[in-house]
Parts: C-alpha cells; sequence; structure tokens
C-alpha cells in the first residue's frame, strides 16, 4: 500500500471541515492538530472570507520596511535616467545631490535596483567570458601621454552617402578631443583633421591606434604615411597587434556610446552629422562624468600639451654610432654601391643603421624601428653574381 502524503493545504481543509461540524470545541481541535488556538482562529476567519483558496501558502514578504526609499527618490532618479539614457547608477547619484542637496540617496547598487524594477534597463544578454590577452605595458601617468585615434566605422547618412567619424581622445583625462565626420579614411582626409587636433591641443608623447587604414600598412615597421608624419613631429606612433581591439579598449567603449547617441538613426547630411558628434563632444567633456576619474568630467582633468605643433618639419637625429642613409625617390638606400630597399613611406627623409653584430644592422626611422638589415645577405648574392658571370 503506498504512503499517504497530506498537503498542509489539506490539513488546513480538513480542520475547517471538523470545526463545521462541531464535534470538538477549538480547543479540542487545535490540540488535535498541534496548532495553536491563534493560528486556528486565523485559518477559520480566511476560509470564511475567502472560501478554500484562503487557505493557500501566503508571501511572508514584508508590507513595509523602514529602510524603504522615498518614492520622490524613486521618481527623480527614473526621471535623470529617462534624460540620459546611457547614463549608470554612478553618474545618476553625481547628478541628484545638485539638484536636491537636502535629499538622503541610497547607494549606486539601490539605484541599479530601482531602475530595474521600473524597467528603465533594458535585459542584457551577457556572453561568456572568454579571457583577457593583458593591457598595454607602458602606463599612462599624465595628460598627453598616449592618445587614442581611430575611426568609429562607415555611417551612411540619409542622403545617401556615407561617412567616416573619426575620434581622437586623451587616454588619461578620457577628454574627447576631436570626432570629425570625414569623406573616407584616407590620409588627405585625415591629417587636415590631425592638423587642426595638433594647433589647438598640442602634440602628444604618443598616439595609439589599430592596424587598419591609415593609420598602418604592411611595410616595414607597419610605417604608414601618417605615422611617418607624426613621427617627424616627435610623435611615437604606437600600433596594437593585429585582431586585438581590446587593447584600445578606452576608444572602443567611446565608440558604443557614441553611436548609441548619434548615428540612431543618423542624420540626414554629415553636416547635420557632424552638429550632432559635437554636440556629444560637448556633453562628453563638460557634463558627463567619468568612473576612472572619480566621477569628474574629462575637462576638469585635461590641459592642453606644452609640445607646440612647428611650422616646419624638424629633421631626424640619430646618436653618433648610427650610420644614417637618404631614402631616395625609389624608396631605397645606397649601401656599399648597391640599392636596398626600404619603404616608399620614408622618401625624402632619413633613415638610421645601427650595427648589432658583424654584419646584422637595425634601422631605424626615428625612434621606430623598422626592422633588421642583414649585409651578409647582399655578400652571398654578390659571390652568387660573380660566380654566374665567370659561367
Amino acid at each position: 500500500m503506498p504512503w499517504r502524503h497530506i498537503s498542509p493545504t489539506d490539513q488546513k481543509t480538513q480542520f475547517v471541515a471538523d470545526d463545521l461540524r462541531k464535534t470538538l470545541s477549538i480547543t479540542e481541535l487545535c490540540a488535535l492538530y498541534g496548532v495553536s488556538r491563534k493560528t486556528g482562529d486565523t485559518w477559520i476567519e480566511r476560509y470564511l472570507t475567502s472560501g478554500p483558496a484562503g487557505l493557500e501558502d501566503r508571501s511572508r514578504k514584508p508590507g513595509s520596511h523602514p529602510h524603504q526609499t522615498p518614492q520622490h527618490v524613486v521618481e527623480a532618479s527614473i526621471e535623470v535616467r529617462c534624460r540620459h539614457p546611457s547614463w549608470g547608477a554612478k553618474k545618476l547619484l553625481s547628478i541628484l545631490p545638485k539638484r536636491h542637496p537636502r535629499w538622503a540617496l541610497p547607494g549606486p547598487s539601490t539605484v541599479c535596483d530601482i531602475l530595474r524594477r521600473h524597467g528603465v534597463v533594458p535585459k542584457k544578454r551577457h556572453p561568456r567570458q572568454i579571457g583577457h590577452p593583458g593591457k598595454p605595458t607602458r602606463p599612462i601617468l599624465a595628460p598627453n601621454d598616449v592618445w587614442s585615434a581611430d575611426f568609429k566605422g562607415q555611417l551612411k547618412t540619409g542622403d545617401g552617402l556615407y561617412c567616416d567619424p573619426l575620434t581622437v581622445a586623451d587616454g588619461y583625462s578620457r577628454f574627447l578631443l576631436g570626432c570629425q565626420a570625414l569623406a573616407s579614411t584616407r590620409v588627405a582626409e585625415a591629417k587636415p583633421a590631425f592638423t587642426r587636433l595638433f594647433q589647438e591641443w598640442g602634440l602628444p608623447q604618443r598616439i595609439r591606434t589599430d592596424t587598419g587604414v591609415p593609420f598602418a600598412t604592411n611595410t616595414l615597421g607597419r610605417l604608414a604615411q601618417l605615422c611617418a608624419w607624426w613621427v617627424r613631429l616627435g610623435i611615437f606612433p604606437a600600433c596594437i597587434a593585429p585582431g586585438t581591439p581590446q587593447h584600445n579598449g578606452r576608444q572602443e567603449r567611446l565608440h558604443r556610446t557614441l553611436k548609441a547617441e548619434t548615428t540612431r538613426p543618423p542624420a540626414r547630411t554629415r553636416r547635420a552629422q557632424q552638429l550632432q558628434f559635437d554636440r556629444f563632444r560637448e556633453e562628453c567633456n563638460g557634463q558627463r562624468p567619468h568612473e576612472a576619474l572619480d566621477m569628474r568630467t574629462p575637462a576638469a582633468c585635461y590641459a592642453p600639451s606644452s609640445r607646440k605643433m612647428p611650422t616646419k618639419l624638424p629633421p631626424l637625429e640619430y646618436p653618433d654610432r648610427f650610420e644614417v642613409r637618404y631614402v631616395s625617390a625609389n624608396g631605397g638606400i645606397r649601401w656599399n654601391h648597391r640599392w636596398v630597399n626600404v619603404s616608399h613611406v620614408c622618401v625624402g627623409a632619413y633613415v638610421g643603421l645601427e650595427e648589432i653584430d658583424d654584419g646584422v644592422w637595425n634601422v631605424y626611422f626615428g625612434p621606430l624601428k623598422l626592422g633588421r638589415f642583414l649585409e651578409r645577405h647582399m655578400r652571398i648574392e654578390d659571390a652568387y653574381g660573380r660566380l654566374k658571370r665567370r659561367r
């Protein structure tokens, strides 16, 4: 015979049925079922009020809480969030005390729960975390130590034409130096934009970019024409490894917010799109607090560089131990009466060669190492050519 199972609801129903029969007093009935007199009276009252449904288990959640967030604080948090949909709890809490200095505000986690309960925060699907290869090795200690530059991606405006937004930001202060809607990613479009930035904000020590056009090519040292111009100005081009956008994560995070607030939907013309970029840049620098800056704005942490852009490109300088060669119009240098190809990007400039072993030379373009030149290979080729001529 299987065991008989009686649920708590069935026992309550049986208790009420026995009470309605009036065979036992309420005190004897409670003693029989092992409950207190108060509990028995509660079951009978709920049954008479709601019927059998009143005997179901109810939630033990308290109706009120002494530490519950006041309703006016909840409404103010939701209002600010609706005005700035991309701002998080920490940014909201940096704005609310200025508007309501006498209010007692909750913590960031409580504000996150409030926004989530009211459906203001959209639910996101979190992908599986594979891992992070590591941060760049050079630390950023002051403004203008490292600038980050990248193209956000091709964008089609309402008139059917494409534009490529170029963003340049300071790595230390997160200050958005420029966001220019260019017609393409060519050097002819990017160089004037960087010229205006250098004239306005000065020269940085380094510029961190990816390996795409126009920042890098497949030549020696991935040196592109734009980067060669930076080297002549005294700026070291720091390219991240191919296929690792996380090495320039600050710029990628900036692009995510820029795309959400200025390109959905895109403007009708490139000129109108540029006005949206300018408004975003003004808000991002002067109004939007940043968590990495202890909730300060980027404009409060940035200062222009003391290195001004020269009116004329200075020549590249090398130590005395270097062999210096001029790169001719064909992109090569003369070495022991032989022509050695270097790069067409270095045309009209000088490269330096440092001997590190017998017949082994490191080739530099300013401070940037382009590659290694093996002189013994040239000797082997000369010997092979003489042997071939004798035959």
